[in-house]
């Protein structure tokens, strides 16, 4: 597998958005020839080159933009001065460049590692999302088999570490009060996530939301909290908590009712 190829690979599992632009066709003389390959980050920068300058950097731009709108396109630059499009490239061909938008499915970070935990994540994998969890007990983590990544970092220092966006869920199903405390505290300051849920009883929840707004949160942070998470079907055993913690996310990034579909 080359380079590129490998570096794309890394970024799906890590759920880094990304574009992969491809010269898909070439006419005269031109830098790259077909099969040439970029992967332009979300941030603009860039892996690998399909020809640089001015070109590469329309490139760049029509990838971020296609990124953006999760499309797909087929797109020609001339790099002769005699077309009206020129942008003064003097190479004399065309260069034809195909830009794949690589949007992560559905992400989720689980802080936690128990028996529910496990049950969410076997279950949040096979609907399709990339599964991280963050487990400070070695011994639990390693019963995390269903999850593609594993960290024992602290939950409010990995939550910290990176940027979220509307796609990624953050469920809190820890063992203790004070590290779900602490996760809510980090991702309710760090943001941009389009899912954060907590486990516990109303009584557990209420007892966090005193003592976040103590610490200077608001009422309206944590209206945007799910807590308790899941939808009620009576959910009793891990499994069935699974189920009704996803089949709640899924409606929530979905952006759907959740209601029943019977006529």
């Amino acid at each position: 597998m080359s380079d590129i190829l490998q570096e794309l690979l890394e970024a799906r599992r890590a759920g880094h958005p990304c574009a992969l632009a491809t010269v898909a066709a070439t006419t005269g003389s031109v830098p790259r020839h077909p099969g040439a390959k970029m992967i332009v980050y979300a941030d603009g920068s860039i892996a690998g080159t399909i020809g640089g300058g001015k070109f590469e950097s329309l490139v760049i731009a029509e990838a971020l933009d296609c990124l953006g709108k999760n499309e797909t396109t087929l797109k020609t630059w001339p790099l002769r001065e005699d077309q009206p499009d020129s942008f003064g490239a003097i190479c004399g061909g065309e260069v034809t460049v195909l830009i794949e938008p690589q949007v992560p499915a559905h992400t989720m970070l689980l802080i936690g590692g128990g028996h529910c935990a496990q049950s969410i994540a076997k279950l949040a994998a096979e609907c399709g999302f990339h599964v991280t969890v963050v487990e400070d007990r070695a011994d639990i983590l390693a019963q995390c088999t269903a999850a593609h990544q594993r960290f024992t970092d602290s939950a409010p220092t990995y939550i910290a570490s990176r940027d979220w966006n509307k796609n990624e869920a953050i469920v809190i199903v820890s063992r203790h009060y004070d590290i779900d405390r602490a996760a809510l505290a980090a991702a309710l300051a760090q943001g941009g996530m389009g899912y954060l849920g907590m486990i516990g009883s109303r009584r557990k929840v209420l007892q966090v939301y005193d003592q976040m707004k103590a610490d200077g949160f608001t009422s309206e942070q944590l209206a945007a909290v799910y807590a308790p998470l899941g939808l009620d079907i009576g959910a009793d055993s891990p499994a069935e908590i699974a189920v009704s913690i996803v089949a709640e996310i899924l409606m929530v990034l979905r952006e759907k009712s959740g209601r029943p579909l019977k006529l």
